[in-house]
């Protein structure tokens, strides 16, 4: 996190927006870090919170299009892209492939809160298209608005203390995966539940 602070603080919004872009393409840098380093450099005055707010969602969105767009585009030709190929291997597509047939918009929601499946989820809806550019861009601001505010205003309000922030951090990570397997939990209970009723 350092090593982002002392880059965005050299060039500001910039800086994050490209970096954004960069996770939504699955280049292995964690996009909360990213925000919440966002934030504290404008906790120690470099920026404006609330503008970094908007590229933040800005970045986030258009890295996160691109990818659903590649897919739309190109079609499982992608595939062989060298970057991509790296992100979305064999094994990650036709795990993702499956669990985007049967849950579609639902997936892409959840999808904010996946590092490692999050890109993949995104070319995906666009190699299936199965779902609409609107609808895409609807469901991931609408899961964005969530999380990355949160790790924006966290990042401002802990500038000053980094050790505070990191232990934040690292809490905020552990809630969000709780919730995702209480969730997850409740649509497999609910799915048995079904499958009940209909035998």
């Amino acid at each position: 996190m350092e090593f982002l602070i002392e880059f965005f603080s050299s060039y500001g919004y910039w800086a994050v927006f490209f970096v954004l872009l960069a996770c939504g393409f699955g280049v292995p840098i964690p996009e909360d870090i990213t925000l919440v380093s966002g934030g504290v450099i404008s906790g120690l005055g470099y920026t404006n919170v609330h503008w970094m707010l908007v590229v933040s969602m800005f970045g986030v969105l258009v890295g996160d299009s691109t990818m659903y767009w590649l897919g739309r585009i190109y079609g499982e030709k992608i595939l062989n892209f060298p970057l991509i190929r790296n992100v979305a291997t064999p094994a990650r597509f036709a795990t993702v492939q499956a669990r985007f047939e049967k849950q579609g918009w639902k997936l892409l929601f959840v999808a904010r809160f996946l590092p490692g499946l999050r890109a993949v989820v995104y070319l995906v809806s666009g190699i299936t298209r199965k779902v609409s550019f609107t609808r895409f861009v609807a469901v991931d601001f609408m899961a964005a608005i969530i999380s990355v505010p949160i790790w924006v205003y966290l990042g401002d309000f802990g500038a000053k203390n980094l050790d505070w922030l990191e232990a934040q951090i690292h809490r905020g990570q552990m809630v969000i995966w709780a919730l995702l397997l209480i969730g997850g939990l409740f649509v497999f209970w609910k799915w048995k539940k079904a499958k009940k009723t209909k035998a």
